[in-house]
């Protein structure tokens, strides 16, 4: 994985985003930066958000003429749980893209959704991770079926994922060959939607086995959360207060949202990005372009992730294959101001 230096792509401004939110170009910085003063309901947030996304992706192809069918798309997220963690959001949209492309109808399910499954739902595309007992429910209603996010090869099941070692590898060769080798971790820790097991998430594992190879592991240098800014505010509040100045010099963190968090502490303490600490994301979500400083982060191709889970389900459906495929995306480092 080669760092990139520049985004290509020209940045949709705030003031496109305002303009197809339909709200005002102050309101649309607010919720970008997570403004947790500002007064604005869900509904707002989660258009703001998708314009947001969606003005990041690639034009749309040319759509079918003809309708083709219904699909059911179901994200283990609830909907306020999509808006503290864009990165299902976009999968999500990057699904629905290629669905209206291609002029299927969909039907959205999250984790607080009552649904019942429908002789006229040709299949499901499942986002994000499910237990044995939930992945046995989706499966008992239809065979045709494609996880995003999830690695259900095991089970005969299609699915893309991302390479998460090559990612987490780039991320840490590129502080080490900077001189930074002292390299804290704020991480992320989830449960399935279920409540039935807690999820390992495999940065971490990633994390810690890189820098136990090279003798440079310290316990007390990894902080474990949730997914969203305000955790990763109070994770990065708590490393300032514990570590002192031995703070590391550089963070990797887990997902973008709690990065946006541990900028936030670090500013509110005084301490200067990337002067006396880089950071590096995880995602490449719409808002790390935003803030400020922009944050440095690894781009995981979400709209291509979306695509790809509907283009290997409608396979399946349309050719009635058997064997089960996975499918594996890269990712790129990009490199904006939060790293030196």
């Amino acid at each position: 994985m080669v760092p990139s230096k520049k985004v290509v792509r020209k940045l949709a401004t705030i003031k496109d985003i305002a303009e197809q939110a339909g709200v005002s170009s102050s309101t649309v910085s607010r919720v970008l930066n997570y403004d947790d003063t500002l007064s604005v309901g869900d509904d707002t947030k989660k258009r703001i958000f998708e314009v947001a996304e969606a003005l990041d992706y690639t034009k749309y192809q040319k759509k079918q003429s003809k309708k083709q069918g219904k699909l059911a798309i179901v994200q283990w997220y609830t909907e306020k749980e999509e808006l503290d963690d864009l990165y299902y959001l976009s999968i999500r949209l990057g699904v629905e893209k290629r669905a209206e492309e291609m002029n299927y109808d969909i039907i959205r399910v999250f984790q607080n959704t009552d649904f019942e499954m429908s002789a006229e739902i040709e299949g499901i595309i499942a986002i994000g991770k499910f237990s044995d007992s939930q992945v046995n429910k989706l499966t008992s209603w239809t065979e045709n079926i494609c996880f995003v996010d999830f690695d259900q090869l095991h089970r005969k099941l299609d699915s893309v994922v991302i390479d998460f070692e090559q990612a987490v590898n780039a991320v840490l060769d590129y502080f080490q060959t900077h001189g930074q080798r002292r390299i804290g971790l704020i991480a992320g820790q989830e449960n399935f939607g279920d409540k039935s097991k807690t999820i390992i998430d495999k940065r971490t594992i990633i994390y810690e086995n890189y820098m136990k190879q090279v003798e440079l592991y310290e316990e007390e240098i990894v902080f474990t959360g949730a997914f969203n800014v305000s955790s990763g505010q109070e994770l990065m509040k708590h490393a300032i207060e514990t570590l002192k100045d031995d703070l590391p010099k550089a963070f990797f963190v887990s997902n973008d949202s709690m990065a946006i968090g541990c900028l936030r502490a670090l500013q509110e303490a005084g301490i200067s990005v990337p002067e006396r600490v880089s950071l590096i994301g995880f995602n490449d979500i719409s808002v790390a372009k935003y803030i400020y400083p922009t944050l440095s982060t690894v781009k995981v191709h979400t709209e291509l992730m979306g695509e790809t889970g509907f283009d290997l389900w409608l396979d399946k459906v349309t050719s009635e294959r058997t064997v089960a495929k996975k499918i594996t995306l890269s990712t790129d480092l990009i490199l904006r101001e939060s790293t030196k």
